[in-house]
């Protein structure tokens, strides 16, 4: 991100001063390491934190050569040296970072033990598969909470493990770890601290971690976050001075006048740098070094405004106990609000605060200046909204902030900064991010810009609605609206006449217009299967080991002794390594080889079985109980019904998976209020609800209808099935959807007005009449001519 920030500066000062050449140990170019838990926890993907992509590096001229970490650095002929290239220089920088640090302790070095600092890193989380699983963290520290907030959103029992007596202990007094702390655990993550790692146990992998006290807690993956050390071994090699970092002067310069450095990897004046903001700083000043202009890096004392898991957290100065140092602290319990001011000589000298933030700017303004606060002592800790018995105004403390009060702590940006943007006609949040980058990195400060902008433009300040990705400034809403009003019909079509900035598209966009033109024009359009995911390209889910899981559809978790027999015989004939029940009443077929997918598809086939659509993005399952057909409490037929559903909406495409489940009681065995589509059967007929879940969002279905018969209750479904599948974004799923349409809308359309629940029925059963073919009977027949048949397609790529 350093070297990335001084590349934007140089090049927009001087595009042709410099020939330049940059290599990366990583196979890729920059990206906001910052947002890298958001990716963990599946809030973000790679592509949306991308800063500088192909096409940036090649309007500068850069010759980028990723994957090619350098060796080795010739001072005397002025080379360096990469696995697999080398290239002259006039100047070079150095920005390699920081290393992880790796507690040396027996069983460091297992299968299962990752770090967390870079894009492998945290793939590798990912693909450790951690939900349900143990996920250890060691360290408590910022780095170390992001991975643990990631992994428990994807449903791991994680546990942090903390060295010392409260976590972030560098940042946080006492008071306000212990609140951040009580949140941890309340979002399910356990928290031990005094806690010293004597040896990670296991063997082929990690399997649990031991402390010195004897606590043995389990592990099927330990992440190591216990610190980061500047990554100086070039520089050592090369024979540059080096102490904790790599020293340099005022100006980056190293001790050899060819060669600077700036980032993580540095020292200067005896201090290291670990936080974005001093970074982006010796960005600025390294490049007007390099353009031959006057300037020198001055450190200035950062405040660290964090965003944990959803917690607010700000520290900034000096927070440890000393002579003549008195504390103002308040509390509000009931809140979860912490805040407390440490003074020296009526100077403010340190801060931190948890739950509530938004005076941090102020507080941090006052200390930078070293004002006097005796005159305003009594009411100090209440914020700029208070002072001389001012009453509260959400936007007070904004207004009294002064124009060089420092808003994005990250990019160095002031309140006068953004003040000017926005007269000069940066009216959107986006505009104003362009322009000055306020709120461009880790985002936390997004609010108060937003705010500093209302001051001016007189009201709230809304972010603008983002295009459905980097080829469009459509919206999803935009290119469905389009496509109908202009009856766009293939994705050539769309991206001709929408004005498509990437020739072909990219993978965010392909899948959804693929989508989208299904949903549409269910008659005119062909399923494009390479538009697709690569599981829904395969028809089976990729596992991390590049073996696929097969899931054949049991209609309402019913099952014959012969279709047992038949998933028995195909599992004993290709060798496959595990055979589980699923939670949607299946069975699953794990560890199946790519090439014999074909094989167990026509096998499958010939017992009677078709694909569960385990993998799609469409219906997935309809769990049931037994109803009335077994039960004594059943006061309906809740398998015959979910059954018919099953067989009714098996192989719809839908934005997102759609799950199913129908209750013969209000006991509701089947779980049937944590589903898309929820049904409770009772005497008087059935309840249907809608937009639950039960993954990584847990959430409880809301009513839609109540339906006196079966046949109103299946036409019911099926309407609102065909009413998500017409209006909702790709990839939302039902109850993302709902929130953002409203479930009044969505009633008075599919209860409220019996034509238009008929009309969706009849276009849901239109669309059904083409599309619901199974696609393993359709690849199986290929099995002896794969290279011309249709598994002429069914290719994987490993980066997917």
């Amino acid at each position: 991100m350093a070297s990335g920030r001084m590349l934007e500066h140089l090049t927009a000062a001087a595009p042709d001063a410099f020939d330049v050449t940059l290599f990366n140990g990583e196979p890729r170019g920059n990206y906001d390491r910052l947002m890298l838990s958001p990716v963990l926890s599946g809030e973000k993907t790679y592509d949306q934190i991308v800063t500088h992509d192909a096409g940036w590096y090649a309007a500068r001229g850069i010759d980028c050569r990723f994957g090619e970490p350098v060796v080795r650095i010739d001072r005397a002929t002025r080379q360096v040296h990469s696995n697999r290239s080398s290239a002259a220089y006039d100047a070079l920088v150095i920005a390699t970072g920081s290393a992880p640090f790796i507690l040396p302790v027996p069983g460091h070095d297992l299968p299962g033990v990752v770090t967390y600092r870079d894009l492998e890193d945290t793939n590798a989380m990912i693909e450790a598969g951690v939900a349900g699983r143990d996920a250890v963290v060691i360290g408590g520290g910022l780095l170390g909470l992001e991975a643990a907030a990631g992994m428990a959103a994807r449903a791991a029992r994680v546990t942090v493990i903390h060295l010392m007596g409260h976590l972030m202990e560098r940042q946080l007094d006492p008071a306000a770890g212990y609140l951040l702390q009580r949140d941890l655990e309340r979002r399910g993550i356990t928290v031990h601290c005094k806690g010293a790692t004597k040896a990670i146990l296991g063997g082929d992998r990690v399997e649990a971690v031991l402390l010195e006290d004897g606590t043995v807690f389990p592990a099927d993956l330990v992440c190591m976050a216990v610190g980061i050390r500047p990554e100086t071994r070039l520089a050592n090699d090369a024979g540059l001075e080096v102490e904790r970092g790599i020293t340099v002067d005022d100006q980056l310069r190293t001790s050899d006048p060819q060669i600077f450095a700036l980032g993580e990897c540095v020292e200067h004046d005896g201090q290291l740098f670990g936080l974005v903001a001093p970074l982006y700083d010796q960005a600025r000043v390294l490049a007007k070094t390099l353009l031959g202009e006057a300037a020198a890096f001055r450190p200035v004392q950062t405040a660290t405004k964090l965003k944990v898991t959803g917690c607010d957290l700000y520290s900034a100065g000096e927070l440890a106990e000393g002579e003549g140092r008195e504390d103002i602290v308040f509390r509000d319990p009931g809140r979860g609000i912490y805040k407390r001011l440490v003074l020296g000589d009526n100077r403010i000298i340190g801060t931190v605060m948890y739950g509530d933030t938004a005076d941090g700017a102020w507080f941090h303004g006052l200390m930078k200046d070293g004002t006097d606060i005796s005159a305003m002592r009594e009411t100090l800790i209440f914020g700029p909204a208070f002072q001389g018995g001012a009453a509260a105004d959400p936007l007070a403390a904004v207004a009294a902030l002064p124009a060089e009060a420092e808003i994005c702590g990250c990019n160095g940006v002031c309140k006068g900064t953004i003040l000017s943007a926005v007269a000069g006609g940066a009216v959107t949040l986006d505009a104003v991010r362009s322009a000055t980058k306020a709120s461009a990195s880790c985002g936390t400060c997004t609010g108060l810009v937003q705010q500093v902008m209302a001051l001016s433009l007189g009201g709230a300040v809304a972010e603008a609605p983002q295009g459905m990705c980097k080829c469009t400034d459509h919206t999803h809403e935009d290119v469905r609206r389009l496509i109908r009003v202009l009856s766009l019909k293939s994705i050539p079509a769309i991206m001709q006449e929408l004005g498509w900035s990437t020739v072909g598209g990219c993978a965010a966009c392909r899948p959804a217009l693929n989508y989208y033109l299904l949903a549409e024009w269910p008659l005119d359009y062909r399923d494009d299967r390479q538009s697709r995911f690569v599981n829904e390209r395969n028809h089976a889910n990729i596992q991390k080991d590049g073996t696929y899981s097969v899931v054949p559809r049991m209609w309402g978790g019913v099952t014959t002794p012969a279709e047992l027999r038949a998933i028995a015989d195909a599992a004993e004939k290709y060798d496959v390594p595990m055979v589980k029940v699923t939670g949607g009443q299946r069975i699953d077929l794990l560890g199946v080889r790519k090439e014999d997918l074909p094989h167990m598809w026509a096998d499958l086939n010939a017992a009677g079985m078709v694909s569960g659509h385990a993998y799609s993005k469409g219906l997935r399952t309809v769990k049931t109980c037994v109803g009335t057909e077994f039960c004594r409490f059943g006061t309906q037929d809740s398998t015959g019904l979910g059954i018919r559903l099953e067989k009714l909406m098996w192989g719809s495409w839908t934005p997102h998976k759609v799950k199913l489940g129908v209750s013969g009681c209000p006991r509701n065995c089947a779980e049937a209020t944590c589903k898309d589509i929820g049904i409770v059967c009772v005497d008087s007929g059935y309840r249907i609800s809608v937009g639950g879940a039960a993954g990584m969002e847990v959430r409880e279905t809301e009513h839609l209808a109540d339906a006196a018969t079966e046949d109103e209750a299946v036409e019911i479904v099926a309407a609102f099935t065909q009413l998500y599948r017409e209006n909702a974004r790709y990839l939302d799923r039902a109850w993302k959807w709902i929130g953002q349409v409203g479930l009044d809308w969505v009633r008075a359309r599919v209860v409220d007005d019996p034509d238009s629940r008929r009309a969706l029925f009849d276009r849901f059963e239109l669309s059904q009449s083409v599309y619901r073919a199974d696609p393993w009977a359709a690849l199986s027949t290929a099995v002896e001519t794969p290279r011309w048949g249709p598994l002429a397609d069914l290719t994987l790529e490993a980066a997917e």
